[in-house]
């Protein structure tokens, strides 16, 4: 063959594969706009990131799928889609009931759903049966929806509330506005599950005639209605279409029961009703034992009132020593507040009188003041007076103390506090009573502690509580308290450590320190309560108290708190 001939056939070759290439029959690659309800769930809705869900979004999918359709779902309100659609914006509806004063505007494609009508009220509101029994009275319906047609229709128009869609009118329903609402069942029943709103019931069903949900194009777009039916004939040929309905659809509605469940719930009742049999044997036996274990547990809860009562008569007699105390506290502040107000102008008296005196002197020769000698009391007097003022605002500060101890704090309040603050408050609310345990008192605080988050009040009762014990386990004055603060930053915890030489906790007593009403110390006036409620103010604190300690060589208490970070309530 010559190389022209090749030439020639390869040229023909080419044109007729270009005249095989071309679109395959039927496939529309324009892109076909399609329009629905932006609030209609299941079947067409924006979620929260505004995409379109829904039954009959994914069964447009699924046909667009497999007819080769290229298409754009675009959900907005109803009556807007509606007029997008007349104008030409929009290429067909993937929902819009079918009835004959449409049928003269739109043509419809075979129906892929039924929508039954309902009306719903809240519990409690008395049911009706009918949509005759509502004339006259108030009901909330969706304004441009289908039943909102049939309703007007039949001359319900004084009647109707309008609503801007179904979710609106079963929320109005809900909220009271009205006592009635027809709605279409399945879309109700998915808002309201969406929405929880528990307190609505359908009360009637299938109040009107059912409603045929198809897909709506102008009038003269017949081959788009045809490719719509051929594509949903498809799906249903293939059980797509069955699935993606169980998936929406199938979940709101009531589940037709089998023979197998049947089976399974007879099983249920039979199996129990013989064991219970079974069990009638051994119910004797079992009563005898319940009378001997409910025996014990009176016994146990009889022990557990006496002790809460115990507890209730100490907490009653701290409350009324905190009554006490602000009562004493009041009439020390009154005189204490005398002295501090007057110390100033004596200091000032003194200083003017001391010119005086010292002219006298040269003038007189040496002067005497209440026997004592003039040069003695110019060096005494003042510093007289700056320890009476340091004595008065010592007797302040700690009265102080005591009152914000004793102070009745029933809400516990937490705030930020600077820990080594809280210890150096307890510290000296207890000076007195250290001074007389012990002649070694000594205390370390750690520099730039970190806050903690607490409250000051209860966390000074714990240190007081830690210390009173510490001291009483002294034998002699001799032996030191040694309390430190500090900060582990491994752990993020504010530590607390009180050690004393005392005479130590056996092991088995050890491990009950915090039990509710453990003493060691009943015969001394020991109520057990102390480190009971210590532990669990610490405990409440996010914290631990941990003991440590040997017979004859002292106990170590180390107490533990988290150290606050910024912006956290629990320092945790």
């Amino acid at each position: 063959m010559s190389i022209k001939a090749l030439l020639l056939l390869a040229a023909l070759t080419l044109i007729v594969s270009s005249a095989h290439a071309g679109p395959a029959p039927g496939r529309d690659l324009r892109v076909i706009v399609v329009g629905g309800n932006s609030n209609y769930p299941p079947y067409q809705f924006l979620d929260h990131n505004g995409e379109p869900r829904g039954f009959i979004v994914d069964l447009t999918r699924a046909i667009a799928r497999v007819m080769g359709m290229q298409i754009e779902i675009r959900l907005d309100d109803f009556g807007k889609i509606l007029k997008e659609l007349d104008s030409g914006e929009v290429d067909i509806l993937e929902g819009l009931s079918y009835s004959d004063a449409r049928a003269r505007e739109y043509d419809f494609s075979t129906p892929h759903s039924i929508i039954v009508q309902a009306i719903f009220a809240r519990k409690g509101t008395p049911a009706v049966k009918s949509l005759e029994e509502l004339k006259g009275k108030k009901v909330l319906v969706h304004s441009g929806g289908g039943m909102h047609s049939y309703l007007l229709e039949k001359h319900y128009d004084a009647d109707l509330v309008l609503t801007g869609s179904p979710r609106d009118t079963l929320q109005q329903l809900a909220a009271g506005r009205c006592d009635y609402a027809v709605v279409a069942l399945l879309p109700a029943m998915y808002i309201i599950r969406e929405e929880k709103l528990s307190n609505l019931v359908p009360v009637a069903t299938n109040v009107a005639p059912q409603r045929y949900y198809c897909y709506a194009v102008k009038k003269g777009n017949a081959e788009l209605v045809a490719q719509m039916n051929e594509g949903l004939s498809i799906l249903k040929k293939t059980g797509e279409f069955n699935e993606i309905y169980d998936r929406w659809i199938g979940v709101l509605e009531p589940q037709r029961t089998s023979w197998l469940d049947v089976a399974k719930y007879a099983a249920l009742v039979v199996i129990p009703l013989s064991l219970v049999l079974m069990g009638t044997v051994l119910w004797s036996y079992s009563l005898r034992r319940q009378v001997a274990q409910r025996t014990e547990s009176l016994s146990s809860a009889l022990a557990e009132l006496q002790r809460n009562q115990q507890q209730l008569v100490q907490a009653d007699k701290m409350a009324a020593l905190g009554i006490l105390v602000s009562g004493v506290a009041h009439e020390i502040n009154n005189p204490t507040g005398i002295i501090l107000m007057n110390m100033p102008t004596l200091k000032k008296i003194f200083r003017d009188a001391e010119r005086i005196f010292d002219r006298y002197q040269e003038e007189e020769g040496e002067l005497t003041l209440g026997g004592i000698r003039y040069k003695r009391v110019r060096q005494e007097v003042p510093l007289m007076l700056d320890e009476m003022q340091d004595g008065a605002e010592r007797i302040k500060k700690t009265v102080e103390d005591l009152k914000n101890f004793a102070r009745k704090d029933d809400e516990a309040r937490k705030e930020l506090l600077d820990f080594n603050q809280v210890v150096q408050t307890a510290v000296r609310l207890v000076d007195v009573a250290t001074r007389k345990f012990t002649n070694d008192f000594s205390v370390s605080y750690a520099e730039a502690l970190p806050a903690v988050f607490g409250n000051e009040q209860r966390l000074e009762q714990v240190v007081v509580n830690l210390v009173m014990n510490a001291g009483q386990a002294l034998p002699d004055p001799s032996c030191a308290i040694a309390l430190q603060t500090r900060y582990d930053a491994g752990s993020g915890r504010v530590m607390l450590t009180v050690r004393d030489q005392g005479s130590g906790i056996s092991p088995e007593h050890l491990k009950h320190l915090t039990d509710p009403f453990f003493t060691t110390k009943r015969e001394s006036g020991g109520t057990g309560l102390g480190l009971s409620i210590s532990a669990n103010i610490i405990k409440d604190h996010g914290g631990d108290i941990a003991f440590d300690s040997r017979l004859g060589e002292g106990t170590t208490v180390t107490l533990s708190l988290p150290a606050a970070v910024a912006g956290s309530k629990n320092g945790q």
